[in-house]
């Protein structure tokens, strides 16, 4: 046991320390003064503090125990998002998350990223490093990450929804898929935005008006903002105005912590979870936000270096897994708020509050951690 907790990463310890007190500092600011968000600062840590011990014990287990049961935990994790679309509770129009206690929310969109990662990885590894097949390879991964896509996006939830199929083709990426799949992928994801972008411009009325009898106006508004943002309405552009402001304001070296113009943020939405990045900017300047930036590259960067020296392929599967979707997910918050995407639920791993999501990506680093602690010959990295 020993042995195997001193296999831990101390280098990615440290950054997910440095993360934590950024977090907190930060949800504090986002939050003070709120009655809405009592003491938000406070449970961040706790989780925090909480997902350092799940990463710890997670280390102590063989990762490849739970691999050879794959099909139970997609099956579970499947079973997880049919029910949550009956019994779940309903937040700002999507039916995601389980109520388990007062205050207290479980959403199995997070927890099924870990779940398909780990089921790719062991789907991937049958191949021994051999070219990817399309008809037993391809065909079958691609069904199997369909399946939860499409179960996210009914309850809907489109920022989880496409954390799935960027898991799922940056493990194919690694898994050897051969370059003239790579190049049918690539012209059938092209042609199918043009030719969304088309429908919706077409349709865009009556897009509109079925979306609003179904009480999903924001995904109309949200989406055309992004296409169309001279014809968007002046409250669909709201949001990403305003951010842009905040974020600007901040100039090189942020107004201060606590001193943010409450001006440019009060009406932007969940500035302590979606939204946090705005307040980083705001207040920590470009300064700021390249340290956080050069922080996320540098726990990147010992993730792969980690894969780059496992001796087992499901082990370096499953960490390109997990760095493709960290790495998406943090292009996608930031690029949100500077008006580079389109604005999604998706938060800004380990510096949004939010507990599922936070654990979630502390079990993804005590993952790594049991990689690098279980590999038949480990070496010093």
């Amino acid at each position: 046991m020993l042995n195997k907790l001193k296999r831990i990463d101390l280098g990615i310890m440290l950054i997910l320390g440095l993360l934590m007190v950024i977090s907190v500092l930060v949800v504090r600011s986002a939050t003070y003064g709120n009655p809405m968000y009592p003491n938000y600062d406070l449970k961040q840590l706790i989780f925090f503090l909480a997902g350092f011990a799940v990463a710890v014990f997670a280390t102590l287990f063989d990762y490849r125990f739970f691999l050879k049961y794959w099909y139970v935990l997609y099956g579970f994790g499947v079973l997880l998002l049919v029910l949550v679309y009956f019994f779940g509770v309903e937040i700002n129009g999507a039916r995601s998350w389980f109520k388990l206690a007062d205050g207290l929310l479980f959403q199995p969109a997070e927890f099924m990223k870990i779940l398909l990662i780990m089921t790719v990885a062991s789907i991937l590894a049958r191949r021994e490093g051999d070219p990817l097949s399309f008809k037993s390879d391809l065909l079958p991964i691609a069904a199997i990450s369909l399946i939860p896509f499409g179960l996210v996006m009914i309850q809907p939830d489109l920022g989880n929804a496409i954390i799935y199929i960027v898991i799922l083709l940056g493990m194919l990426w690694i898994g050897r898929v051969k370059y003239w799949h790579v190049l049918i992928g690539i012209a059938l994801m092209v042609g199918s935005l043009v030719l969304f972008v088309m429908m919706f411009n077409t349709y865009n009325e009556e897009i509109k008006d079925f979306l609003t009898d179904k009480g999903k106006h924001h995904w109309y508004e949200r989406i055309n903002t992004f296409i169309n943002p001279e014809t968007a309405s002046d409250d669909a552009k709201h949001q990403s105005e305003k951010s842009l402001v905040a974020i600007g304001s901040g100039g090189l070296t942020g107004d201060g912590y606590m001193k943010g113009d409450m001006k440019n943020r009060r009406f932007i939405p969940y500035p302590y979870s979606d939204s946090i990045f705005v307040v980083i900017g705001e207040e920590f300047g470009f300064q700021g936000a390249a340290l956080l930036l050069l922080l996320y590259f540098l726990l990147i960067y010992r993730m792969i270096m980690i894969a780059f020296q496992c001796t087992d392929l499901k082990g370096s599967y499953i960490i390109v897994g997990i760095v493709s979707m960290f790495v998406f997910q943090i292009f996608q918050n930031i690029g949100m708020m500077i008006g580079l995407m389109p604005i999604t639920g998706i938060t800004l791993p380990f510096i949004s509050y939010g507990g599922t999501s936070l654990l979630i990506n502390m079990v993804c680093i005590g993952l790594v951690f049991s990689i690098r602690a279980h590999q038949p010959d480990p070496e010093r990295t």
